[in-house]
């Protein structure tokens, strides 16, 4: 298979639960799914904005080594899909890549539960004006070094890594940090103060829309069995199904089941 796209596969899941924007909160997440709820031999998805990036690189090891005993016992799995705020070097394959602790390429897909789930992350920081001001201090980590903004944040439209998804996966779930165009959230009511200060904010955020619309297009002339779409990013919760397939926008922490 190509290099291109990886394949995950959790064939001792007994469900998959899908959560919106955690920032950093990886132990309230760890706590609230094992502990809070119980859930047990559970594949969960972060769909963006982890966390990964702020802290020095050994920071995510050692918060792994603490969690993975919590997650073992309840026999439970994370996988983190690339929002606006991830450091995408995070997210190659290898730097995040423990049994139950992974973070993803885009393009990878998940098999779980007899679905197959398309998993693409980046989006726009509406407030990337002040985030690249604060982008000052080099701690001497190359490619790992804690920063707050990544000029490669958002996300790319890959026709070549969709082909090969094409020829090994049916993809009937998709997993994003934004959403189609089509999709709420609509209003930009509350990012009017951040139009003002960047002059080309509101085209690039019309631009990572149409990159999930081209995603949604591809799989729609392909004819993949897309019925559920999940995304995190506007911090806020909404659902509706649109020509067939119910898009789902969650709320930091917030947890939806896959149907």
């Amino acid at each position: 298979m190509s290099n291109s796209t990886k394949i995950y596969e959790f064939p001792n899941t007994m469900g998959v639960v899908v959560t919106g924007d955690i920032h950093g909160d990886f132990e309230a997440l760890v706590y609230k799914c094992c502990v809070q709820y119980q859930m047990t031999d559970t594949l969960i998805i972060v769909a963006g904005d982890c966390g990964f990036g702020f802290q020095r690189p050994g920071y995510y090891e050692d918060l792994y080594m603490k969690l993975s005993g919590r997650l073992a016992k309840a026999n439970n799995w994370l996988v983190f899909v690339r929002g606006n705020h991830d450091n995408p070097a995070y997210f190659d394959g290898h730097q995040v890549n423990y049994k139950r602790w992974k973070a993803v390429p885009d393009y990878s897909v998940l098999k779980a539960c007899g679905h197959s789930i398309l998993c693409v992350g980046g989006a726009i920081s509406v407030d990337r004006s002040w985030r690249r001001y604060e982008n000052y201090i080099d701690y001497g980590f190359g490619k790992l070094n804690p920063f707050v903004y990544w000029p490669d944040e958002k996300p790319v439209y890959d026709e070549e890594k969709l082909n090969v998804v094409n020829e090994v996966s049916a993809v009937d779930v998709v997993i994003t940090h934004t959403t189609p165009s089509f999709c709420e959230k609509q209003s930009r009511a509350d990012i009017q103060n951040w139009l003002v200060k960047d002059e080309e904010l509101l085209q690039d955020i019309k631009e990572e829309r149409k990159v999930m619309d081209n995603i949604q297009a591809y799989l729609y002339a392909h004819s993949h069995p897309v019925d559920q779409w999940y995304y995190g990013h506007f911090h806020q919760s909404w659902h509706s199904e649109i020509d067939g397939v119910r898009y789902n926008m969650l709320d930091c922490l917030e947890l939806r089941e896959l149907r």
